[in-house]
């Protein structure tokens, strides 16, 4: 029964043209990034980025790699690109907050007893400096990623194992 259904909706869709819009596929592997855009003038580009390593460029967090696709222009003529291209990647940089813990206010009635208790608000920050050595400790593991050296290198590491 499963084999007969199956099989009709096969040929159905063998029969019966599908109109469906152009789908962007899945990256063939963590390093290939599908890359589709327009270009100013009119025209469109599509290819894929094949990532290769990331790099510091002035102090910042560049990802590196090459550049392939194809270029069409407006009255339909195509070129081939394949560019090596460098491109800032944006990190969150993390702070020294630990916690921030917000509990509402609180209303209990307890078979008589009445029980108010205001919003509670608690929060905890970590300060570093000379003889700060828990909010030292807790700074850094909160900046661990911020310094984009060490970041290109993990990204690196990561990169390597895919």
């Amino acid at each position: 029964m499963i084999r007969s259904a199956l099989a009709l909706a096969f040929a159905a869709m063998l029969v019966a043209p599908l109109s469906v819009a152009p789908v962007v596929a899945a990256p063939a592997t963590a390093t290939q990034l599908p890359v589709v855009g327009a270009v100013t003038g009119g025209g469109t580009f599509a290819g894929t980025l094949n990532l290769t390593r990331f790099a510091t460029v002035n102090g910042a967090l560049n990802a590196v790699g090459t550049l392939t696709g194809t270029l069409t222009n407006a009255a339909g003529q195509t070129v081939s690109v394949l560019q090596t291209v460098s491109m800032p990647v944006t990190t969150v940089t993390g702070t020294c907050n630990i916690l921030h813990l917000d509990i509402g206010p609180i209303a209990l009635d307890l078979l008589g007893l009445k029980v108010n208790l205001s919003e509670i608000i608690l929060d905890i920050t970590a300060e570093t400096g000379a003889g700060n050595l828990l909010g030292n400790l807790l700074c850094s593991v909160a900046n661990l990623l911020n310094d984009p050296n060490g970041l290109a290198r993990l990204l690196n590491q990561i990169l390597a194992a895919l």
